[in-house]
């Protein structure tokens, strides 16, 4: 059975797209096959990745009625495979003026491709709650919501597990938390601390053991185009991540 699971956070900068290309990459050295989805309209995930941009992506997955499957590209990473992001995105809800569910549109789309290739699709999301992202929530089994340790984060993810009470409610009602995870952890800091304190405080076991610690391999990495597994994976970064991936499979299934 293939499980879809939604990166997500309506704030910016919380490590959507690393834990998207880096999870997905620990998925794929843990043995799986990976779909992954880039909805950002910034793409860059894609970019990280290398996605060819000649090829057709999510907009005219999103948009079009054409073949599936002909949308997905390989990558460097074997077993690892996405269909591109673009910034035609932006312009969505226009292009689906005067079309009917256009929040489920996503959802019909991958329905009418062969999953069964894949273990895992992975959609990274924009920083915002849009068409573009309530379409990845309606399509999604689970999601994953990236925190920084900063003061902002707690009421942020109240704003958004809200949402996505919302969203149940309207669009997907089997939409589960797959859980909180903590990013850019600095320890050295009592800030960081307390705040991972009130995470855990406020949302208990949805808060995952697994933590991505502040690290500059990880910020280094999308410039060589690799995910952490390739450019330094024998670095704590890539431990953190390794981690994640057993515990987004032990929590799946």
């Amino acid at each position: 059975m293939t499980i879809t699971i939604a990166i997500a956070n309506q704030k910016g900068g919380c490590a959507k797209t690393t834990t998207a290309v880096n999870l997905s990459a620990g998925l794929v050295a843990s043995g799986k096959n990976v779909l992954l989805i880039d909805l950002d309209p910034q793409a860059n995930t894609s970019q990280w990745i290398g996605a060819n941009n000649h090829v057709g992506g999510v907009f005219e997955l999103l948009t079009e009625k054409s073949d599936v499957q002909a949308l997905v590209q390989t990558t460097g990473i074997e077993g690892l495979s996405i269909i591109r992001g673009a910034r035609e995105l932006s312009n969505l809800e226009k292009a689906l003026a005067g079309e009917l569910a256009v929040e489920s549109r996503l959802k019909r789309r991958l329905k009418s491709m062969d999953l069964n290739q894949y273990d895992y699709v992975i959609i990274d999301t924009p920083p915002t709650l849009s068409l573009i992202t309530l379409n990845a929530l309606s399509a999604a089994d689970s999601v994953l919501i990236p925190v920084t340790t900063h003061v902002m984060t707690l009421s942020g993810v109240a704003q958004l597990i809200q949402t996505l009470e919302e969203v149940r409610e309207v669009l997907n009602p089997q939409l589960k938390i797959l859980g909180l995870l903590p990013c850019r952890v600095d320890l050295r800091t009592r800030h960081s601390q307390d705040i991972l304190d009130a995470l855990t405080e406020r949302f208990g076991d949805q808060v995952l053991k697994s933590h991505i610690h502040e690290n500059v391999r990880i910020a280094e990495a999308p410039s060589f185009k690799q995910s952490i597994f390739d450019y330094r994976p024998k670095s704590s970064a890539a431990e953190d991540f390794r981690m994640l991936a057993q515990e987004v499979i032990n929590l799946a299934h």
